[in-house]
């Protein structure tokens, strides 16, 4: 063997040992993962540095992005802008740090890190991405969206009550009105609810305060009968929201940080008792913490938001989505968390998981899974149609893709599709106009004014050992057909722990609750705003007694209540109650004390077993005439 050969074996000896010496190391994995490690020398203002890395990274190749761990600012003015369309949220023109666009295996580890926002901003976008992971990190707003002002005094005489105004929330009055100031934002008093500081939880009974009258009838309104609309409009739209309506309330500063707020119409509220603000319906959810579209595979791990001006996350479109110590909570003393949901899945897919994790303080449910409804307003030809957005937040969502199984819908006949066809391609008109064509023709009974659903945009969901109280509204809201299981979770809710609904004129969010199980629960004073509504309720939109709910398993829970009513059932085939513990817990004055326990109506095949009940209704169970033998066991 000549030098040379002799030469070229050693090399390649030397270099497999290498080889084997770096993987070993991690060295050689390296080679197909892109690692960004960044320093706290960037945190005055993170964004510049952070978003120009993720936009020259490989999306193709799997990625990390470190943070060391501080604290570090984000600010909106070098942010990538973005034009959203945000289901249940506003539209806006937002900005971002965290452009995850078209990612393959990326992975966010903050590393203890905080990451606090500035102005109006969605910290991370994500959109039409695979295995998109974020750990280890938390995130707030230097300012927050919401507002909070303490009760100091009332008048009854002049029907007038004084609100102490801390310097953390900025503020101005003009024309009689309040506005709160914040960085490249600002809201009127708009929706406001009442918290107990003591508790730090929303105010026993408080839908005798609030919400704040904040309009009234428009003393002149001329001619606008003569305007007409040839097609539907929404109400509740920020146009059409406003006419005929004027302001009621209006202020005065008695002294820096003193405002006395005249003419509200319902109870006055209580001395000692937060009133949080949050503005205009229509204006304001702009900022959630994360949102993800067209994304396959999301974890959130070890995360936690102290306050988004909307909701924690929202999920549209997406599929397998777990979230593991993903808690929303509020922070700086603060009554509120998220101005709206904690989180919010729409038209998702596969898995959606929440473990091990607390929601409180935020301004609206805990989780929502829906898909939507889309109404029927042209039969084009004999594969075309024309649907229509109904609520304005959920404008420009994108009801499937191609092959996506549709079902049409009359809810005046069955809240389940009396027929089923697939899509063959969507066309865009505008944010509430679409053309759907499909690959098989119409039925001959399609009509105007039907709807539409996405039959395969339902998950199968999973909650369990979560915490979930002190907010306003549900606990959970879970419409999909496919499974459903809760387990070891606590609830203390303002209103419904579980909601289960089939909601079709207002919102618009379809879907039929099936294959329920809801298990080893404690439920713990909810309902303890002043509704007259069960801890676990069945309800649909339509007063019909055509079945929308199968299959439900309520089993070894505690209701540990103040006020009567547990279980308010409607419309339901197939639900067995059993091994439950209802208790009385004296917490509050009872609201409703002639209610019974359980309320069941339009339903069938219902059986209660091995319950026990010591509660103080006088009448544990009320049923209508279509289940003459039912009995509470």
């Amino acid at each position: 063997m000549t030098f040379r050969n002799n030469f070229y074996v050693v090399l390649v000896k030397i270099m497999i040992c290498f080889s084997w010496m770096f993987s070993i190391n991690g060295w050689a994995n390296n080679l197909q993962k892109q690692t960004i490690q960044f320093h706290t020398n960037i945190a005055e203002d993170a964004t510049p540095a952070v978003l120009k890395q993720i936009m020259i990274l490989d999306k193709n190749v799997s990625s990390e992005l470190k943070f060391d761990k501080g604290t570090y600012h984000f600010y909106s003015e070098k942010g990538l802008e973005k034009f959203c369309y945000i289901s249940n949220h506003d539209d806006v023109m937002v900005k971002t740090a965290f452009p995850i666009f078209n990612f393959k295996n990326i992975t966010i580890d903050g590393q203890g890190a905080t990451f606090i926002f500035h102005g109006k901003m969605v910290p991370f976008l994500i959109d039409q991405s695979q295995n998109v992971e974020v750990k280890n990190l938390t995130i707030d707003w230097e300012v927050p969206f919401h507002s909070e002002s303490t009760i100091v005094a009332i008048d009854e005489k002049n029907k007038t009550f004084d609100m102490s105004i801390t310097n953390d929330y900025p503020y101005e009055i003009r024309n009689g009105q309040l506005y709160f100031i914040k960085e490249y934002y600002e809201h009127t008093l708009g929706q406001t609810i009442l918290y107990d500081p003591k508790r730090k939880a929303i105010l026993f009974d408080t839908e005798n305060y609030t919400g704040l009258s904040m309009s009234k009838k428009t003393k002149i309104s001329r001619n606008l009968e003569h305007i007409k609309y040839k097609y539907e409009y929404d109400h509740r739209s920020k146009f059409f929201g406003v006419l005929g309506r004027e302001n009621n309330l209006y202020v005065e500063e008695l002294k820096p940080g003193l405002v006395r707020v005249f003419h509200h119409k319902k109870k006055l509220p209580p001395v000692g008792s937060v009133l949080t603000s949050k503005g205009n319906q229509s204006a304001n959810r702009m900022a959630p913490a994360f949102r993800l579209t067209f994304t396959d595979g999301f974890k959130g791990t070890n995360v936690n938001i102290h306050h988004a001006g909307g909701m924690g996350l929202i999920a549209e479109n997406s599929s397998e989505l777990i979230l593991d110590n993903f808690n929303i909570i509020p922070s700086h003393g603060r009554m509120v968390s998220t101005t709206a949901d904690a989180t919010h899945f729409v038209g998702c897919r596969g898995k959606v998981v929440l473990r091990n994790s607390t929601f409180s303080n935020q301004l609206d449910d805990a989780m929502n899974v829906h898909g939507t409804y889309q109404k029927i307003v042209d039969v084009l030809d004999a594969h075309r149609i024309g649907v229509r957005m109904g609520h304005s937040q959920q404008q420009g969502f994108p009801i499937g893709k191609e092959n996506d199984a549709i079902g049409l819908v009359r809810l005046s006949t069955s809240f389940f599709p009396y027929h089923k066809l697939s899509i063959k391609k969507i066309q865009y008109i505008n944010s509430r106009y679409q053309i759907i064509e499909f690959n098989e023709p119409l039925p001959k009974q399609v009509q105007t004014g039907d709807l539409i659903e996405n039959l395969d945009a339902y998950p199968e969901v999973l909650v369990e050992n979560c915490i979930i109280s002190n907010n306003r509204a549900r606990g959970l809201l879970i419409s999909t057909p496919i499974k459903t299981t809760v387990r070891n979770n606590f609830f203390s809710t303002e209103m419904e722990a579980i909601l289960i609904p089939v909601e079709s004129g207002h919102w618009y969010e379809s879907g039929n609750g099936a294959n329920i199980t809801i298990e080893n629960n404690v439920f713990q004073d909810c309902q303890h705003s002043g509704f007259d509504r069960g801890v676990i309720r069945f309800a649909t939109d339509d007063d019909n007694e055509n079945i929308a709910f199968k299959n439900i398993v309520i089993q070894n829970n505690t209701f540990n209540q103040f006020d009567n009513l547990i279980l308010q059932l409607t419309n339901t085939d197939g639900l067995i109650f059993s091994g439950n513990t209802i208790l009385n817990s004296g917490t509050f004055p009872m609201l409703y004390p002639q209610n019974p326990a359980i309320r069941v109506q339009a339903s069938k095949n219902v059986l209660f077993k091995n319950n026990k009940y010591q509660g103080k209704a006088q009448k544990v169970l009320e049923k209508d005439a279509l289940l003459p033998r039912l009995r509470f066991r």
